[in-house]
C-alpha cells in the first residue's frame, strides 16, 4: 500500500496550490464525473445500459404503487 508520506508527496505535486487551494482537484473530479455519466449512457452490458435498467425499475415501482392504491380503494369500498 501507499504510505501517508507518499500520498502527500503526490498531492503536493498537483499544480495550482497557491491560486486555487484545495479546489485545484475540482477539474479532475469534473472530468471523472462526466466520464462516468457517459459510460452509464453509452456502454451496454448485455443488452442494457444503466438508464435502461433505471427506467424499467422506475416503471415497475410505479406499477406496484398503482396496484397497491387500487387494492386499498377496493378494500375501502368493500368495508362501506
Amino acid at each position: 500500500m501507499f504510505s501517508r508520506a507518499q500520498v502527500r508527496r503526490v498531492l503536493q505535486r498537483v499544480p495550482g496550490k497557491q491560486r486555487l487551494g484545495v479546489y485545484r482537484f475540482l477539474p479532475f473530479f469534473f472530468v471523472l464525473g462526466g466520464t462516468m455519466e457517459w459510460i452509464m449512457i453509452k456502454v451496454r452490458v448485455g443488452q442494457e445500459t444503466f438508464y435502461d435498467v433505471y427506467r424499467r425499475k422506475a416503471s415497475e415501482r410505479q406499477y406496484q404503487r398503482r396496484l397497491e392504491d387500487a387494492s386499498e380503494t377496493e378494500l375501502q369500498q368493500s368495508i362501506k
